[in-house]
């Protein structure tokens, strides 16, 4: 298949005549690099999976038919992982721990339960005259949602993600779609789901790609009561132009991002703007009888609370990492252990509000897609505590002090804790990247933003 060629993300190499007082040798000017990405190193864009978000708003028949399809997909999400659950408990059981390779293969081949095992139990249990309601829907999202939790043991035994939970009737459901299932019209813009006989109404907030065409469908309702479809297609996501420009970045709570350059962007604390709010809405909640109406107003009213604040957050994010990504040419961010830090004792609340994990997603996979370099650095880096002039590091540095002064007598220079972060973080990642080598022994290391990245 015939593809286009773009310029691939710069390859920041060493140079001799570039380096620091703190003793880190990296590419001081852009346009070395920007001559190096331009010189050789492209690559062919491929189409890539793109998934495009838009809500609808149903009919009362759809909505009906989309109810009774979430909870076959449910149940058979939650059947099948029950089954599942007996299965590796009773493998893990009889497993010795000094056994043959025969015994070992004998006993994975009858206690584990893969995809084809449950797809064909699936057959037998809708055969059962008290499952016959899971014949009013789709088939399709159904083997689905086997598919899916055939994905979430994988990510399990590769210990990428924690055991498989059931799902809840109250929370997010979904609907997945195989291209056998629904029916796109690209010149009038409309899709049909499987037993839905009317096309939905939905909001088209921005177009599909020229000649785009959805590979799956998941429709979706989130707590709140909205309904959205997501349509995956393969698309060819053109590289932005490239650029001299490198940026260092420090994550913080009082300021989100800090710059190197000395720009800070603020923290909304979206959350606790509503804390109030929301904070009110539970209490008349706790007080509502349970399986009452009232009770279920409620809860929407706090499903659409936690709405606002999740999605006001992510379009803050979104664009920012989207601003960031379209001016810069290479990125070097601090790689942080959110989950680790969301346990402290008292800052929990306000790490969970700022949303770092998210951000360093968005950069990572928009970094792929538009041809930038990404490079996260040691999380046990002394960027605050390392002078970013001299290369001094002090011995500690509360969290309090937000200014210092280097104690270096030869150097004497007033530092911002985060902004002289942000510049030590911009060091190091060139110097990563430039060196090919470890900065610390054991510790930082390049990671490309996607496999195809030059080394």
């Amino acid at each position: 298949m015939p593809s286009s060629v773009t310029p691939s993300r710069a390859v920041i190499r060493a140079h001799p005549r570039s380096s620091t007082p703190s003793g880190f040798t990296y590419l001081g000017s852009g346009e070395r690099a920007l001559a190096d990405a331009l010189s050789g190193c492209y690559h062919a864009a491929m189409k890539q999976p793109r998934a495009y978000r838009y809500r609808f708003y149903p009919t009362p028949a759809q909505a009906a038919t989309l109810a009774r399809t979430f909870g076959c997909a449910r149940y058979v999400y939650n059947w099948a992982l029950h089954l599942r659950t007996e299965a590796y408990h009773a493998a893990r059981a009889t497993q010795e721990r000094w056994e043959s390779q025969e015994r070992r293969e004998r006993r994975e081949r009858l206690g584990y339960l893969g995809y084809q095992e449950t797809s064909a139990a699936l057959t037998v249990l809708k055969q059962q005259p008290e499952m016959t309601w899971l014949g009013e829907v789709s088939s399709v999202p159904l083997q689905q949602a086997l598919r899916h939790l055939d994905s979430a043991f994988r990510h399990f035994f590769a210990q990428h993600a924690r055991y498989p939970r059931f799902k809840k009737k109250r929370g997010r459901q979904t609907a997945t779609y195989a291209s056998s299932a629904f029916r796109y019209d690209a010149a009038t813009r409309t899709l049909t789901l499987a037993k839905i006989e009317e096309p939905l109404a939905i909001r088209w907030s921005r177009p599909l790609p020229d000649g785009a065409m959805p590979t799956t469908v998941t429709v979706s309702r989130d707590p709140a009561g909205r309904y959205f479809v997501s349509m995956l297609v393969d698309e060819e996501i053109a590289s932005l132009p490239a650029t001299t420009e490198q940026v260092g970045i420090d994550l913080g709570l009082h300021d989100m991002v800090v710059l190197h350059t000395g720009e800070k962007v603020g923290n909304p604390h979206f959350f606790q703007q509503d804390e109030a709010k929301l904070a009110q809405a539970q209490r008349r909640l706790s007080k509502k009888q349970r399986g009452s109406r009232n009770r279920e107003k409620a809860r929407r009213t706090v499903a659409r609370i936690h709405a606002r604040i999740a999605d006001r957050r992510t379009d803050f994010l979104h664009k920012l990492s989207t601003r960031i990504i379209r001016e810069n040419q290479t990125i070097c961010i601090e790689s942080l252990a959110v989950k680790a830090m969301a346990k402290h004792p008292t800052l929990a609340k306000a790490i969970h509000d700022v949303g770092w994990g998210e951000f360093i997603r968005q950069l990572t996979y928009k970094a792929a897609w538009y041809g930038r370099t990404l490079i996260p650095i040691d999380r046990w880096e002394p960027s605050s505590k390392r002078c970013s002039a001299c290369g001094q590091v002090l011995a500690s540095l509360p969290l309090d002090v937000r200014v210092w002064t280097c104690p270096n007598p030869t150097c004497g220079i007033s530092h911002d804790r985060d902004i002289n972060a942000a510049k030590n973080i911009l060091a190091v990642g060139l110097t990563v990247a430039a060196c090919g080598e470890l900065v610390r022994p054991g510790r930082a290391s390049v990671r490309p933003a996607h496999p195809g990245a030059a080394q």
